[in-house]
């Protein structure tokens, strides 16, 4: 019988240009984030949510998406990653080397008026069009179905509630399908149950998670997304992606009290601790990620919200060989 700690092949997604900052008082300019972009390419950052392309109006911290994704380090090894809400950011989105979107369906339709003006039936719609776009330009497409852990105006959320949501959007056939836990409420019980959803369903080819740690659990939600539970049957793919901001910066400006999201750094040590493979290059210089959390922090006149950038990496030493006759 499997291990049912067995954990699976973990992908980091780095959403710290995009969901790091979009909650941000200082908005940053289109070179600092381009720079931003730069450094975490170099500390081996391989898939990146680097922009959205939303109304400046609504969320000034995003403005200027082309312009950021005309000048990042070009690289094939690396995917970008636009986050869209409509067939409109698609179509931008398209006109950029972004290789991926990422489309948001909310899962209440409290969340959902608030946050895009349409009821979830509707983002629906608008995620099928989207997703026609993006394909029709060669990009990758994943469905991020938001509050699915909880939502600050309706409460909490069903597993069934997501469920049905899970088994329309699945209908648009996406390359990836993730659970966000937008405000921060969720923990490891429902981290597997929503996981056990995607499982038996060949529509839904990927799964990958986006936790926050407003109540101090997104690290021990990460832990369970990477310890799949064998007894529900494979993970899609055999790898489960995991969202995180270097610094630990990040929000969403549409959800009271939202804090950040788990930090890279943070997660990186944590998934190395565990034993946890990790997909691409491996596991990066945590002390060397924790600058840029550093550096990000002094650019945004803010400080970082994960404990790696002031506590720094730990490896324990290795113990000596017993020699033989020495007393126990």
């Amino acid at each position: 019988m499997e291990n049912a700690h067995m954990s699976t092949t973990v992908e980091l997604v780095e959403v710290g240009p995009r969901d790091g900052l979009q909650n941000e008082k200082k908005p940053l300019d289109v070179d600092t984030r381009v720079e931003l972009i730069r450094r975490l390419v170099g500390q081996g950052a391989r898939r990146i949510e680097a922009v959205s392309f939303v109304r400046p109006d609504l969320v000034p911290q995003m403005a200027g998406a082309e312009e950021v994704m005309a000048k990042v380090p070009q690289d094939p090894e690396v995917s970008y990653i636009g986050l869209v809400l409509n067939r409109r950011g698609a179509e931008r989105a398209a006109q950029t080397p972004c290789t991926e979107v990422n489309i948001v369906i909310p899962v209440t339709d409290s969340f959902s008026t608030r946050n895009q003006n349409l009821t979830v039936d509707a983002m629906l719609d608008h995620a099928a069009a989207a997703s026609q776009v993006a394909r029709g330009a060669g990009m990758r497409v994943s469905l991020t179905l938001a509050v699915a852990f909880g939502c600050p105006f309706s409460g909490p959320v069903s597993t069934g509630q997501v469920a049905d949501v899970l088994l329309r959007a699945a209908e648009i056939e996406p390359d990836e399908i993730a659970f966000a836990d937008t405000i921060g409420v969720g923990v490891p019980r429902q981290v597997r149950e929503l996981a056990a959803l995607a499982v038996g369903d060949d529509r839904i080819r990927k799964l990958r998670f986006h936790f926050h740690n407003t109540r101090n659990t997104g690290y021990a939600n990460a832990v369970a997304a990477a310890h799949p539970d064998p007894s529900t049957g494979a993970v899609p793919g055999g790898v489960i992606a995991l969202d995180a901001s270097v610094g630990g910066f990040g929000g969403c400006p549409f959800a009271p009290a939202a804090t950040g999201n788990i930090a890279t750094e943070d997660l990186a040590y944590l998934l190395r601790g565990e034993g946890v493979p990790l997909a691409g290059n491996g596991h990066p210089d945590i002390d060397a990620l924790a600058r840029v959390g550093t550096w990000l922090g002094e650019q945004l006149d803010n400080s970082p919200q994960g404990l790696l950038v002031r506590a720094g990496d730990f490896t324990p030493p290795v113990p000596a060989p017993d020699k033989e006759g020495t007393e126990k």
